[in-house]
């Protein structure tokens, strides 16, 4: 076990010396996901709320799909990615692959399904009479739906916070749509992969000591916004003792 303690010895100094390496992965990680999910967010939460609020043929069909790609596999995604952006794919020329850009495409496709799954839950737990209320006052369609969404605001934003801790630590796609280029596409969890093959265990403990960090704010501000009020008593609690 000398070498577990050499490497998380050697981790620390790493990331007290502020080491390029290791904040360069860790920057580009929270870059390429934080983008990917404003894109997913933006498009997964419109569409959540038209198949929670709607009624429309095909929608548990829908539902099925949005439910399904929920699980999607990162190496699937990243396969069927990389066959469109290659060379003799049909974005190939684009020359998109091997690039950042291809990791939050990647990533998007991971994280949209999820939050648009969990907004179509969010605003399904909403009181009826919001739409009602809403409705009767003279609102129009989307004045209903941004009535609806206000209401489930913090369960909306508790999906986005999901989707964004589905893929900050994704590695499947970093690998093959990123290709895993020093300085240019090694993120976190490609570093991660590559060092720990290579028997170079310090950079790979920082970097997952970095990982487990944003994975403890995720968890949090899930529970915060899940849990406003249960969470402040709790936080009240522990600054008393």
């Amino acid at each position: 076990m000398n070498y577990v303690s050499e490497g998380f010895g050697e981790a620390l100094r790493l990331l007290w010396g502020l080491d390029p390496e290791v904040y360069s992965a860790a920057w580009l990680s929270i870059a390429v996901s934080s983008v990917a999910t404003l894109l997913a967010a933006l498009v997964g939460v419109p569409l959540g709320v038209a198949v929670g609020t709607g009624r429309f043929p095909g929608r548990r069909a829908v539902l099925v799909l949005l439910n399904t790609a929920m699980a999607l596999p990162t190496v699937v995604v990243g396969l069927v990615l990389y066959g469109v952006l290659s060379r003799r794919g049909m974005l190939g020329p684009a020359g998109l692959l091997y690039t950042p850009t291809a990791m939050v495409l990647g990533q998007f496709f991971l994280a949209m399904p999820l939050i648009a799954a969990l907004a179509v839950a969010a605003v399904g737990g909403t009181d009826p009479a919001v739409a009602k209320t809403a409705r009767s006052l003279g609102a129009g369609w989307l004045r209903v739906q941004l009535s609806v969404v206000s209401e489930a605001r913090a369960a909306v934003l508790a999906a986005v916070v999901a989707g964004f801790g589905r893929i900050i630590a994704e590695v499947g796609i970093s690998i093959m749509l990123g290709g895993n280029i020093r300085g240019y596409t090694r993120n976190m969890t490609a570093a991660i992969a590559l060092e720990t093959s290579k028997g170079e265990f310090a950079l790979a403990i920082a970097l997952g000591l970095i990982l487990l960090l944003i994975a403890l704010g995720v968890n949090v501000a899930l529970n915060a916004l899940q849990q406003p009020r249960r969470f402040r008593e709790g936080m009240g609690q522990g600054e008393r003792c």
